[in-house]
């Protein structure tokens, strides 16, 4: 007898530990959140179980033992055992019990890229669904360039690639490669953020074609330009005498097509000159007033405000004027020409004569003079160059014996 009276209660024990599975004829849809999901992520995937229901086109359709049937069906029973699989990552609970015939899983996704087939099923009844996950998932990369236009002297840009699924969301954790036809770029590679973006920085002083690649084939490229030359060049002419005084030709190269404003040549003793709104290689004329080395900037600015500055040094020597005279001696009474040597290469403003005999000096232009002495002895004569925008430029001296 109590056998018998046992015996019921151990039934309901044993079916308590059955799981409880969706009944025949039940179709379950799968309705993930996005259609594609990033690398180290995860998406919710809403699961629901209707008994004679209908199976939602947006989920797949029933497969296996399932079967659609007519109606709006009912939700299967409170606790019904829904089981999850996927080929890529991860389906967290890989078991779930329903609430009014609906349960919500994750896929949690790894470092792996490829297409993930997800897959529920509870009785006779299951449905999958695929999802992108990673690389796979990259329908476009945009890329920009800030800024995309950059001076004539180059400079840098950051480099901004945005990898997008189809539905435009961006996807992270994809690796993409950043390769660059002029300049350099870097890095060189990198996985996008969460956002679906990664950076890296140009620098170029020439236009240049940025490519970026992602794994799976999608790639994209800005180009960022660089300004025209507004100077090809800026130097010293190499016929010109470099000696105080003397004029020093500096040559301006004009680049192609540049439009410039003005011309400004420094040429770095305090003077400098303005060249207009130059269209064509020209040349300008400065004369240095003393010996050393000195260093000459050309700064041109063209119609839109951009600017471009070269550089050149110049060495200048001293002037070597000499002082000549007929012969090492003369007599009281008797002119005495002078001829003042090695200026030929100046610019000379005048000459200024000292006789050492008591008269006073006096200014010539030319660099030849005569001169008298009315006293005997030895006497050192003077001649101080002065050249032209100048002061004293060079002094030569000659001895003569008058008897």
């Amino acid at each position: 007898m109590l056998t018998l009276l046992l015996l019921p209660l151990a039934l309901v024990a044993a079916c308590d530990k059955v799981p409880l599975l969706a009944p025949t004829g039940s179709v379950i849809n799968l309705f993930p959140a996005t259609t594609s999901v990033s690398l180290n992520s995860e998406v919710t995937i809403i699961a629901t179980v209707i008994e004679n229901g209908v199976a939602s086109s947006g989920s797949g359709g029933p497969t296996g033992g399932g079967t659609a049937r007519a109606g709006n069906g009912t939700p299967v029973q409170n606790g019904t055992v829904i089981s999850f699989t996927t080929t890529i990552g991860r389906i967290e609970p890989s078991e779930a019990r329903t609430s009014n015939g609906q349960v919500n899983v994750r896929l949690i996704t790894g470092n792996v890229s490829g297409e993930a087939t997800i897959t529920a099923y509870s009785g006779g009844a299951s449905n999958q669904i695929k999802l992108k996950v990673g690389a796979a998932a990259a329908s476009t990369i945009s890329v920009t360039a800030a800024p995309s236009n950059l001076g004539s002297n180059g400079g840098s840009a950051l480099i901004t690639a945005t990898v997008i699924d189809e539905g435009g969301s961006g996807v992270g954790g994809v690796p993409i490669t950043f390769t660059t036809d002029r300049g350099s770029i870097t890095p060189t590679s990198a996985n996008t953020d969460p956002s679906g973006t990664a950076t890296a920085t140009l620098t170029t002083s020439a236009t240049a074609k940025v490519t970026v690649a992602a794994a799976g084939g999608k790639s994209g490229s800005a180009t960022v330009t660089v300004s025209a030359r507004l100077l090809s060049s800026f130097s010293v002419n190499s016929s010109s005498k470099k000696v105080a005084g003397g004029p020093v030709q500096f040559d301006v190269g004009i680049g192609s097509g540049a439009n410039l404003a003005n011309v400004h040549v420094d040429f770095g003793d305090g003077n400098g000159a303005d060249l207009g709104p130059i269209s064509s290689s020209s040349s300008t004329f400065h004369g240095y007033c003393s010996a050393g080395q000195f260093n000459a900037t050309a700064s041109a600015v063209d119609a839109t405000g951009a600017r471009e500055q070269l550089n050149t040094s110049v060495i200048i020597g001293s002037l070597p004027a000499t002082l000549g005279a007929p012969a090492a001696t003369t007599t009281v009474g008797t002119p005495v020409t002078f001829t003042v040597g090695g200026v030929i290469d100046a610019q000379i403003a005048h000459y200024r004569w000292s006789w050492d005999d008591g008269t006073e000096t006096f200014e010539t232009t030319a660099p030849q003079t005569t001169h008298t002495f009315t006293t005997r002895g030895l006497k050192t004569v003077r001649v101080d160059v002065f050249g032209v925008g100048c002061g004293q430029i060079a002094t030569a001296t000659v001895s003569l014996n008058v008897s």
